[in-house]
């Protein structure tokens, strides 16, 4: 592999990769807080080295991209479907951790990416391997954004600045300890940041920020400044995670046992590759079906995959394929742990809702 400028630059950014009422807070002082930032509730191996990992792809070529490309099937999202009364409760996938969730007659976000690059810079940097499927401008109005950790492919500071001006008004954004000075410097003040365990009320739901096992970077020299996370919300009788990102640790247990099982997870199952690197702070996909399981998830969608090039090293379209093979492993049904196409639509209690359901993809991991 022929080493470039663009190169050294894509491989440097892959490193750096209240309208609600509080109604609890966290028990102070926390042992997650620590002088100068956070750390994680579980003990773990430090990081593996970066510039090893790196090496190693050049070395190597990864990732390949095979000659007829991905198989990554995605739909343009219908954007009138999500103003019509129909369609809520609904999920959709836009694509990477970026969701919409339309809940309690509320429309939520979580961590929003509409840019073409997952990176500070818009010439170099992970690009999306398949088109947006819907723009910001083409949203019904956004009441909550919810942001789970900084790093680039979750925090994106073009598509938060077009939220944030939205013709229908600012979102209400919901982020980790630390990250509010970030929104204000960008004149973003609709904004409140929440600890571990701290929750929100956003009119008919209930929202809290919960403990994953991740870390958090924008530069380098603010690693673990902010918090991570992931984000439950509950209302209309239903009871939704978000994980964010996560490695696999006993936060998981801690929360299916606190809040007594969730109705859908919305869990990545991408990023995992090489393991010897990763596994610290991404799940792979047996982890994430275990993760299902600890959540006590009545289902599940697999999210963080597909959508951008070159994050990691395992082939962009392996995950669903890896999750179809631990279906049959461990005797899940589809509905209990699935994917969806990317721009797609569903109801989020799992029931048909006319015109439309999408019908199956008849690919290898869109059966059984």
């Amino acid at each position: 592999m022929r080493v470039t400028p663009e190169r050294c630059i894509a491989t440097l950014l892959t490193g750096l990769a209240c309208a609600g009422c509080v109604w609890a807070q966290p028990a102070a002082p926390a042992a997650h807080h620590v002088p100068g930032g956070f750390v994680n509730n579980d003990a773990h191996p430090p990081n593996a080295s970066f510039w090893a990992w790196q090496w190693e792809r050049l070395r190597n070529g990864l990732p390949k991209a095979p000659p007829q490309g991905w198989n990554l099937p995605a739909v343009k999202t219908d954007a009138a479907l999500l103003r019509s009364p129909a369609a809520n409760p609904s999920m959709t996938w836009i694509g990477h951790a970026s969701v919409l969730l339309r809940i309690g007659g509320k429309n939520v976000l979580f961590d929003p990416i509409f840019s073409p690059r997952a990176s500070p810079l818009s010439f170099v940097g992970p690009k999306r391997l398949v088109p947006l499927p819907i723009e910001v401008a083409e949203l019904p109005k956004i009441d909550v954004v919810m942001i789970s950790h900084n790093h680039y492919d979750h925090l994106d500071e073009d598509s938060v600045r077009q939220l944030a001006n939205m013709a229908s008004g600012s979102p209400h954004f919901l982020v980790p300890l630390g990250l509010k000075q970030w929104f204000a410097e960008r004149g973003i003040t609709r904004v409140s940041e929440a600890d571990w365990w701290q929750g929100f009320d956003e009119g008919p739901l209930r929202v809290t920020f919960v403990p994953v096992q991740h870390w958090s970077r924008r530069t380098l020299t603010d690693t673990n400044t902010t918090l991570w996370g992931g984000w439950v919300v509950e209302g209309e009788e239903l009871r939704v995670i978000h994980v964010g990102d996560s490695g696999y640790s006993n936060d998981f247990r801690d929360i299916g046992e606190r809040f007594g099982g969730f109705d859908m997870a919305f869990i990545p199952i991408g990023g995992y590759a090489p393991r010897w690197f990763m596994q610290v702070m991404h799940l792979d996909v047996p982890e994430a079906v275990r993760v299902r399981a600890d959540l006590r998830a009545a289902r599940a969608i697999g999210i963080h995959w597909g959508t951008f090039e070159n994050l990691t090293d395992e082939p962009a379209d392996e995950p669903p394929l890896l999750l179809a093979r631990q279906r049959a492993e461990q005797g899940l049904r589809i509905d209990e742990f699935d994917v969806m196409q990317i721009g797609e639509t569903r109801s989020l209690r799992g029931e048909p809702v006319g015109l439309w359901v999408v019908p199956a993809l008849g690919l290898p991991w869109g059966a059984g």
